[in-house]
């Protein structure tokens, strides 16, 4: 079995080449590849059977990457992470420098700062955010674990992450809503 270093090195090949992986993150198994690539993006779109008005989540490994992808993060948005105690993906408005059809149509973005260690370091080494959407056809319930992902999920992908299978996966995130004008709503607890 390969070990954590390899499987990024592999990871990063696929994403490079527009491809999708399957991976594990700090919440549920995530399909994902290049938030900067349309066309990956939109190959998650088809392979999830999800329309394409329906946003996706994207990883970034840090703040120093989250300011890289928004435009302007509310000071608000640094305390909810700070102090967050379980996964929290944020809503932003005005993300910069992703593909156009990952951004919502109300010029908005969800960003998570991931915590997971493989996911994590995945993240950083690429050095772009990764999109990260649950292990699923849209219409289907989201898998508890990698063996409840259906087979239609797994030969859609190029590459499928050979480490940590066995450890049962952890709810989705919390996803809060931030404006620029300090406004801050809860999506999903």
């Amino acid at each position: 079995m390969k070990d954590q270093k390899e499987t990024i090195q592999d990871c990063i090949q696929t994403l490079k080449r527009g491809g999708l992986i399957l991976y594990p993150t700090d919440t549920v198994w995530g399909i994902g590849c290049d938030a900067t690539n349309a066309e990956a993006i939109d190959k998650i779109y088809k392979l999830k059977q999800r329309s394409n008005g329906k946003s996706l989540i994207c990883l970034v490994s840090d703040f120093k990457m989250l300011n890289q992808y928004v435009e302007e993060i509310p000071e608000v948005a640094y305390d909810i992470l700070k102090y967050a105690d379980k996964p929290t993906t944020i809503i932003y408005q005005n993300p910069i420098r992703v593909a156009t059809n990952l951004i919502a149509e109300d010029d908005t973005l969800a960003i998570r700062v991931v915590n997971d260690i493989f996911a994590k370091e995945l993240v950083r080494k690429y050095k772009r955010p990764i999109v990260s959407t649950s292990a699923n056809i849209s219409s289907e319930k989201t898998p508890h674990n990698f063996f409840e992902i259906s087979e239609e999920i797994l030969k859609g992908v190029d590459y499928v992450v050979n480490l940590h299978q066995s450890n049962k996966n952890k709810k989705p995130s919390t996803i809060i809503k931030l404006d620029l004008d300090g406004k801050v709503e809860v999506i999903r607890k």
